[in-house]
């Protein structure tokens, strides 16, 4: 989940919310450098956190002072990106592709023991799933590349990263290797250079949560209360 710390407590954003905007901003991705398999593309980018579950299957949830575990401060979980890969893998050989290239990526440069061996059995996965399915080891990589740009483009927003007054940010190089920023002129506003999009604007959703308790005592009550938090509907428009 991506925990920010507000004036009215802990504004919590769920991985799969997170996700679903990655899915939305990738949805008007420019045609020219969409893949083949399109729909499939949608479906990586908006999954690709799915296996984080916060109401149900995650019980890392809370640091030892009892407050909630931002996304950042969570370590390599083999069982976690398993649970992801086999979500994707029982869609197509495609999406669990770009899955496995996701978690390379986050991966690609720790030296521990066990994450080294895990990012090399996906590599000999990926031959293995790019032969069953007749993929070019390119066309993967030019669809990965639009799952890693709207997935830095959600975070920056999920995390409040993106300047006030028009100050631009970096998001992150295309699947054309151009390097594109991110400004907001006023508020609900959001400009992107040069323009990636299909359309010459459109609107953005996500939901966060408001918990205005800062400590807890275990996973089980901050879960149940996660669940029952007031919920903050986020609208943007993202225009050339």
């Amino acid at each position: 989940m991506i925990v920010n710390y507000k004036e009215d407590g802990w504004q919590i954003i769920s991985q799969r919310a997170h996700g679903l905007l990655s899915g939305q901003v990738c949805f008007h991705w420019k045609q020219d450098f969409r893949p083949e398999r399109w729909l499939e593309t949608i479906i990586a980018t908006t999954e690709h956190d799915d296996a984080f579950n916060e109401f149900f299957n995650d019980d890392l949830l809370l640091n030892e002072n009892g407050g909630p575990v931002n996304f950042k401060m969570r370590k390599f979980d083999a069982e976690k990106c398993e649970e992801l890969l086999q979500l994707a893998l029982s869609k197509s050989r495609y999406i669990a592709l770009l899955t496995s290239q996701h978690i390379q990526f986050l991966y690609q440069k720790e030296t521990d023991k066990q994450i080294v061996a895990y990012c090399k059995k996906l590599e000999k996965w990926d031959k293995k799933w790019r032969k069953e399915s007749g993929l070019d080891e390119k066309e993967i990589k030019t669809a990965y590349q639009i799952l890693e740009w709207c997935d830095a483009f959600s975070l920056l927003i999920c995390q409040n990263l993106v300047p006030p007054e028009g100050r631009k940010i970096e998001v992150s190089r295309g699947p054309d290797d151009c390097n594109y920023e991110l400004s907001s002129p006023e508020e609900g506003l959001l400009n992107v250079t040069p323009w990636p999009f299909d359309v010459d604007s459109f609107k953005i959703f996500f939901e966060s949560k408001t918990m205005k308790q800062l400590k807890f005592d275990n996973v089980i009550e901050f879960r149940e209360k996660l669940k029952d938090a007031p919920v903050t509907l986020h609208t943007y428009l993202i225009s050339r």
